[in-house]
């Protein structure tokens, strides 16, 4: 069974980040948690403006040795694609998208594999999981770092190894290989489990915006992917796919569903509530691993990465209304597809489904074979790639006539901090 504990000091902080931070954040926005009062140093933010230059331990950062450069292990976006983590042989590091720049690292004395690292927004607070030939921390255990403490405040321990880990601003939820947790972030008490068909690369997604939480992780058949809505209690099976599924994206109010399977020529768009297919898109005719799939904060586009080495933004034709609203309160008619004005519309039914596809309108080529994570920028109509070989990109596409992409900026975030 598994097994959970929180370390006796400090009191538990709260995880409730402000992605604006005022001079004086409220840190606990529930006038009654449920465990001790919320320690008021865990305000600090990762942002570029707030990480001070001395470490509240009185320990500086780490020197990365210019020998040679780290092993990345795990590569992820914070909620909002304003900064994304860096897990690595050595420990981890947090690097800031725009303007690009590494906020700080963490390089442990012995072993120091880190395989998950899982930010907050800008939140001080962090999910690691060991990974790695010589792990930092047990592969089976979900450890909570403090980063204003430079140390781990709490574990949640598993008997199988950990595949996924993904944050919510009052839940922790823990993917393993065929099993989901969802624990209370304020007091890790275990709220639900889940039970899914073999989820080796630990497929999930939560919800951010909404104050409700929807989570879609993969359900108990091939293709099928299984999305609870929270706050109204229901719980939704779709089939998305006839093989595996192999990546999927919810929008950051849980009202969209972006799916993928292990065949990579199709992605489809599902409406979260209902289970109705709103848009199905072609990244290409032939068989293609897909890595990431990010929508746009409007919706208004969804990116692909694949091992094609190409990345493609495709235009959604779904009108979803006021991305901020909550799920719950949304009609079902809101969320509708609008018509895609084919040229061969007229001989419908006639032509092979391959020519009615819906191609991307813009794409940027990288290496083949290599691994990238995509998320849209801040500024407008741009994308940021981030890559296993440690390259980061900014490019923009024309939201008018597509084609090629135009590089912004490129850098090798896993080079000495001086260089950048």
């Amino acid at each position: 069974m598994e097994t959970l504990s929180a370390f006796p000091s400090p009191p538990w902080p709260n995880p409730n980040p402000n992605s604006n931070p005022s001079p004086n954040p409220n840190p606990n926005p529930n006038p009654n948690p449920p465990s001790a009062v919320a320690d008021s140093s865990s305000s600090e933010r990762f942002d570029s403006d707030s990480v001070s230059s001395v470490d509240p331990t009185g320990l500086s950062p780490a020197v990365e040795p210019p020998a040679s450069q780290p092993s990345l292990l795990h590569l992820s976006f914070n909620q909002d694609h304003g900064c994304f983590a860096a897990g690595t042989d050595r420990g981890f590091r947090i690097y800031n998208c725009d303007p690009f720049r590494e906020i700080f690292r963490r390089d442990f004395d012995r072993g120091g594999g880190v395989g998950v690292v899982e930010m907050l927004f800008r939140c001080n607070i962090l999910a690691l999981v060991g990974g790695g030939p010589d792990p930092q921390y047990p592969p089976n255990k979900v450890m909570i770092w403090d980063d204003h403490q430079s140390r781990c405040i709490g574990e949640l321990s598993f008997r199988s190894a950990v595949r996924g880990v993904r944050l919510q601003r009052d839940r922790i939820i823990v993917i393993l290989e065929q099993k989901v947790f969802v624990y209370n972030f304020a007091d890790l008490k275990l709220l639900h489990q889940i039970e899914t068909i073999a989820n080796p690369k630990g497929l999930c997604a939560v919800s951010q915006l909404s104050t409700s939480l929807v989570l879609v992780c993969p359900g108990l058949q091939k293709g099928q992917v299984r999305v609870e809505h929270y706050a109204s209690r229901r719980t939704k099976f779709i089939m998305a796919h006839d093989s595996r599924i192999a990546c999927f994206a919810l929008t950051t109010n849980g009202q969209l569903l972006a799916t993928a399977s292990t065949k990579g020529t199709l992605v489809r768009i599902f409406n979260t509530f209902d289970g109705n297919l709103l848009q199905e898109v072609r990244r290409g005719a032939d068989r293609a691993e897909i890595y990431s799939l990010a929508f746009s904060s409007t919706a208004q586009w969804l990116a692909v990465s694949s091992d094609k080495g190409t990345v493609h933004v495709f235009s959604l034709k779904v009108n979803s209304g006021s991305l901020g609203n909550d799920m719950s309160h949304q009609n079902d008619s809101s969320l509708s597809v609008a018509p895609s004005g084919s040229s061969f519309s007229f001989i419908k039914g006639v032509l092979p489904k391959y020519f009615k596809s819906e191609w991307s309108v813009a794409q940027f080529r990288l290496h083949e074979g290599s691994q990238y994570v995509v998320a849209f920028g801040h500024q407008k109509n741009t994308v940021v790639i981030l890559g296993m070989d440690g390259s980061f990109y900014r490019c923009q596409f024309d939201s008018v006539n597509g084609g090629e992409m135009t590089q912004l900026e490129y850098h090798n975030f896993l080079m000495p901090e001086e260089a950048f």
